[in-house]
């Protein structure tokens, strides 16, 4: 396992990450199960999880804190809030009277006093940024949180945060959470130069796409992965995305043999060759995903095959741009490009 500073903390993480948000009721995962992926990540070298508190309503953050018992000192822990905990109005976004809230809620679920890493788990258009950079601050200052990030920002916002910080004097974020894999590659263009530019650390999610590269998802197959139960549209190759993602994975499936490589370690060695990322996030909801995925902490990638990955996805393109989560509000929505 390879280890890097979490951007200018100081701190050392783990170049791939354990994510959480497989367990609990989306994964279908029981605490005993939950708990024997952490042990074997951590000994597999991890030392960062990630959970949200959207994660099963709440559940995946209540099995993590049960899993880490007795050493949450050695694991660099990280939750996100903002997306919404149930059908209140106010129970969501990055106001100061929701996110003292939650985090309050998720540092219960979790058994801990505090967060080395909490998340905005989505842009909030309806609050400003010295709204929730005040709170964020003031709980850092309370010693709640060590650190605070981002998650799915557009580029854009991540500069008018770090801008925000800068003139209200408020502490700032240190790290993004962006997609980021082979398939989807749109955050070369603009949102890692943002990070590296602002020394973030950042932590991809979805490395694996999620699950097209896994090894589970190849033509004239059976779709099977976790996923296509509940985003069966992201794996609909009657869609024309989701054809050119399938053509894709062929001839990526094709490289990695010739090296000798699994599609796995292939597609967790491209995101951790690019020099704007600290970890790639794994969602493993079974030991033998854990496993294979483990294998491929140490993959380094030429430049030979990262050009041959370049000539099969061109830097900068998402296949399916449709499933950015980053958009910007008035590209979804007409009337806000539109004067009335």
């Amino acid at each position: 396992m390879q280890y890097r500073n979490l951007g200018r903390t100081g701190v050392q993480v783990s170049s791939l990450a354990l994510g959480a948000m497989n367990f609990g009721a989306i994964g279908r995962t029981t605490q005993d199960e939950v708990t024997a992926l952490v042990d074997a990540a951590i000994e597999g070298g991890i030392n960062l999880i990630d959970t949200a508190d959207a994660y099963s309503r709440g559940q995946s953050e209540e099995m993590v804190g049960r899993a880490i018992t007795g050493r949450r000192d050695d694991i660099v822990l990280a939750t996100k809030a903002s997306l919404p905990m149930g059908d209140e109005r106010n129970h969501r976004g990055g106001s100061r009277r929701w996110l003292i809230t939650a985090l309050d809620d998720s540092l219960r679920r979790l058994g801990a006093d505090y967060v080395d890493l909490f998340q905005i788990h989505r842009w909030d258009p309806a609050t400003s940024d010295k709204e929730t950079l005040s709170a964020l601050t003031d709980l850092q200052r309370a010693g709640k949180i060590r650190y605070f990030g981002s998650s799915t920002f557009p580029a854009y916002r991540v500069v008018e945060a770090q801008w925000a910080a800068r003139d209200h004097h408020l502490s700032r974020y240190v790290t993004e959470q962006p997609s980021y894999s082979i398939l989807q590659r749109g955050a070369e263009t603009h949102v890692l130069p943002v990070t590296e530019r602002y020394g973030l650390g950042v932590l991809a999610w979805s490395p694996l796409a999620s699950g097209w590269l896994s090894g589970a998802v190849r033509a004239g197959h059976d779709i099977t992965t976790s996923r296509s139960t509940f985003m069966p549209q992201r794996f609909d190759t009657t869609i024309a995305a989701n054809r050119a993602k399938l053509d894709a994975v062929e001839q990526l499936a094709k490289v990695a043999d010739q090296a000798g490589l699994s599609l796995i370690q292939l597609a967790l060695g491209f995101v951790a060759a690019h020099p704007a990322v600290t970890s790639a996030i794994i969602g493993p909801r079974t030991p033998e995903h854990l496993r294979s995925q483990l294998a491929a902490a140490d993959t380094a990638l030429s430049h030979d095959l990262l050009d041959a990955i370049d000539a099969i996805v061109a830097p900068g393109v998402d296949l399916a741009a449709h499933e950015k989560n980053d958009t910007p509000p008035a590209l979804l929505d007409p009337t806000l490009r539109r004067r009335s």
